[in-house]
């Protein structure tokens, strides 16, 4: 449990109640085989697996919501009974999109949800200290998300590849998930975005055109996103590593 949790826990502020949702609804073109990418295994165990034990074991979820495709509901739903995920309420369908997939998710967690966490089954590395330093990191701003500093040197480029601007790397990040909300912040954030037709590559995105502070939390560079099949590689050698270290 996260110290910050505690401490507001022992003045009296009581238990919140946080949802995650997990989306696990892309179709992983990347992959060269037709096995969705969600039931991949790394180590001897699926990516949507890995993904929702590590919100299984954290202290700060109280349920979780996976969204997949439709055609894999059943699956999932069965693979979460027989692993024990027991905060797993509702299995469900997404969209068309990630962000609509995030959006019924977020519309499937109970109503009486303070926070809610936004998590990409791919970044099946994820640990349970992550996710609570994210929390933690949210009940005072509101909304935060996890991130690595970025180490190398960024280029903005034009439609034809060649370089415009050369962009300091100082204050640059690479962000990942979790990104975890206040409810009523989400709420806001992707309502307004479906209203006006805006899209965006990640939630945090929606809530800063609000003008919503986003905190990013360090989680380092080892909670990595199962993108192509080479990733599944490195995410074993992350794992060794982890192992090893213990």
């Amino acid at each position: 449990m996260g110290k910050l949790s505690s401490l507001l826990r022992a003045a009296g502020h009581g238990k919140r109640f946080n949802s995650a949702v997990i989306l696990a609804a892309g179709s992983g073109k990347r992959f060269s085989d037709d096995t969705a990418k969600q039931f991949i295994e790394i180590a001897g165990e699926s990516i949507l697996m890995r993904s929702a034990k590590a919100f299984e074991m954290s202290g700060e979820v109280d349920e979780i919501v996976v969204v997949t495709r439709e055609t894999d509901v059943i699956g999932c739903r069965n693979l979460l009974e027989k692993a024990g995920v027991t905060k797993a309420t509702r299995v469900i369908g997404g969209g068309e999109t990630r962000q609509a997939s995030a959006k019924r998710g977020f519309d499937a967690v109970n109503p009486a949800a303070d926070y809610v966490a936004i998590h990409d089954a791919a970044r099946c590395l994820v640990t349970p200290e992550m996710i609570e330093a994210v929390f933690e990191a949210a009940y005072v701003t509101g909304a935060a998300a996890a991130a690595s500093r970025n180490p190398d040197t960024i280029k903005r480029t034009d439609g034809s590849d060649r370089v415009t601007e050369t962009v300091d790397r100082e204050n640059t990040w690479l962000v990942q998930t979790p990104q975890i909300f206040r409810a009523d912040v989400y709420r806001a954030a992707a309502y307004m975005a479906e209203r006006d037709a805006v899209t965006a590559t990640d939630d945090c995105a929606l809530c800063e055109r609000l003008g919503f502070p986003v905190r990013l939390v360090d989680c380092g560079p080892t909670n990595i996103k199962i993108t192509y099949p080479a990733d599944v590689v490195i995410a074993e050698a992350i794992l060794k590593s982890r192992e090893a270290g213990k």
